[in-house]
């Protein structure tokens, strides 16, 4: 099945985040129908905070290396295109078609801040993004996001107003990271005629993927989620090691033979 008839509303499919090619692997073989990079945890894996502080070729290649590890498609997420204009914008997605993703996000707000570009500017470069995504000889799914619910930059009302721009400005997908409740999330699908994708993160954590069907979700990302679980684990067994002389925490880890096995295979 193609990336693009995995968006299917009413019946979501998780999009996997992973961070390097041991962890795309991992959750290829644990089932992962499809792959996405996360900017904040890949920006991690360089000992940066997230923020737009990795760059654009720096995530083109972090996205080349997860496509070589896997066989199923790969979706980039790439912060706010690496860029402000609308050009820009349609440049990354014409390169991220050329490495082989399959799918690509860009969001409307500026280095995971309040900051966030006026709804014209988000607009036009939605339009560039999505000509740009028809204009590559294979089929990349492009999603329009708008974060500034997220990160507090505007309200719901003016995430519906940018879902219907950034639908009617050619999206294939819409995205509105962390609304306030679960009818908030419906408001945003009600609001679309493209598939939407829900962060599985904070409050949105504690729902089930039936749940979220009902909503008429087509698509459950799990962001950096899953990369920050692996590192609650590593400051849990650091504070018992390092405060208490306590290595009773590694008694739970995964064994070799398992992990082994997850990681070597390329289906």
């Amino acid at each position: 099945m193609s990336f693009r008839d995995l968006h299917k509303p009413g019946d979501p499919f998780i999009l996997a985040n992973a961070w390097d090619a041991g962890s795309a692997r991992m959750l290829q073989g644990m089932g992962a129908q499809a792959i996405a990079t996360s900017s904040a945890a890949f920006a991690f894996t360089k000992g940066l905070p997230d923020g737009g502080h990795t760059s654009r070729d720096d995530n083109l290649a972090h996205a080349q290396e997860i496509l070589n590890a896997v066989s199923v498609p790969v979706s980039g997420d790439f912060e706010d295109g690496f860029g402000e204009s609308p050009e820009t914008c349609a440049e990354t997605v014409q390169l991220s078609g050329e490495v082989g993703l399959a799918g690509i996000c860009i969001e409307d707000t500026i280095a995971a801040s309040e900051r966030y570009y006026d709804f014209d500017l988000a607009v036009e470069r939605v339009c560039a993004a999505s000509a740009a995504a028809r204009a590559l000889p294979g089929d990349l799914f492009f999603v329009a996001r708008a974060d500034g619910v997220m990160t507090g930059g505007y309200d719901m009302d003016e995430a519906i107003r940018r879902v219907q721009a950034f639908d009617a400005a050619g999206a294939d997908g819409i995205y509105v990271p962390l609304p306030p409740t679960m009818e908030d999330l419906k408001r945003v699908v009600a609001a679309t005629t493209k598939p939407v994708n829900v962060l599985a993160a904070g409050r949105f954590a504690k729902f089930t993927r039936a749940e979220f069907a009902a909503a008429g979700v087509a698509r459950i990302s799990l962001g950096s989620s899953l990369a920050r679980v692996t590192h609650r684990a590593i400051f849990e067994a650091s504070e018992a090691m390092f405060q208490h002389g306590d290595f009773s925490p590694l008694t739970s880890a995964m064994l070799g033979d398992k992990v082994d096995a997850l990681i070597k295979q390329k289906t």
